[in-house]
């Protein structure tokens, strides 16, 4: 059965999905975090889940403990991009063919997982991004962020040489290439822009869909309004020293 993968809910279609393990980096998202759990399991059934604490402060670590997830505890907040490797290594030591990322604040959508999913088994790509900004769906960025985000897809789109609207989207679902690639290399201080270059430069392919995206549940962002144009210059500058390392092809990962 032909599946369109832009269809935002495909839990009850009849499709074979692969062994996937969607991770939550979670910090501080006591408001939220079953609430997204729920979600999960009501569209994303047939997936394992695991909550990687970040070193939270409030009752984060324990909640997760009682819903019956996989909860990997990081002895302190390491922030989002170790946080997310230490995901994929445990999704690469288990043999899992996809991994989806669904942040713990309740803005991405888990009716939209199978239809992630299921962009990646088009395969040809080894990286599907949710975007905002591909089609309009009725969310609202702050006009400063928003303009942060526009710089940001076109110096990546220039890098790359493929449009990239949603740079600094974490709604993403990856292949087993790049489970074990970001597993042994992935960026910990802007790991969403900074590994869109990545990926290029390691010859994986990365494609966008739109996605819908919800206000926070639950919560505070990492990010401030009033840090925008901030965090803004300092991605560009980390993007910027990346580009001159040097990045194994992923075919150069064999083990983790």
């Amino acid at each position: 059965m032909a599946i369109d993968p832009l269809a935002p809910c495909l839990e009850g279609r009849d499709w074979n999905p692969p062994k996937t393990l969607v991770i939550i980096p979670a910090f501080n998202e006591e408001a939220s975090l079953a609430h997204v759990v729920g979600r999960i399991r009501e569209h994303a059934p047939w997936a394992d889940i695991a909550v990687v604490n970040d070193g939270s402060e409030d009752r984060t670590g324990s909640i997760a403990d009682d819903l019956g997830v996989i909860v990997l505890h990081m002895p302190f907040n390491v922030g989002i991009g170790a946080t997310m490797q230490t995901g994929f290594m445990y999704a690469a030591r288990h043999g899992y063919e996809a991994a989806v990322q669904n942040d713990g604040d309740g803005q991405h959508d888990p009716c939209e997982i199978p239809a992630l999913v299921q962009r990646l088994l088009a395969g040809d790509a080894d990286i599907v991004v949710g975007s905002r900004y591909l089609e309009p769906r009725g969310y609202v960025t702050p006009p400063l962020r928003r303009l942060g985000i526009v710089i940001l897809a076109g110096v990546l789109s220039v890098i790359t040489r493929r449009r990239i609207t949603d740079p600094t989207s974490g709604f993403r679902a990856s292949n087993r290439r790049v489970i074990r690639f970001c597993a042994r290399l992935y960026p910990h201080d802007y790991p969403e822009p900074e590994s869109v270059a990545l990926f290029w430069r390691a010859g994986l392919k990365l494609r966008e869909m739109p996605v819908t995206m919800n206000p926070r549940y639950g919560g505070q962002s990492s990010i401030r309004y009033l840090k925008s144009i901030y965090y803004m210059v300092k991605v560009l500058l980390a993007i910027g020293v990346g580009l001159l390392r040097k990045v194994p092809k992923w075919q150069e990962v064999t083990h983790v």
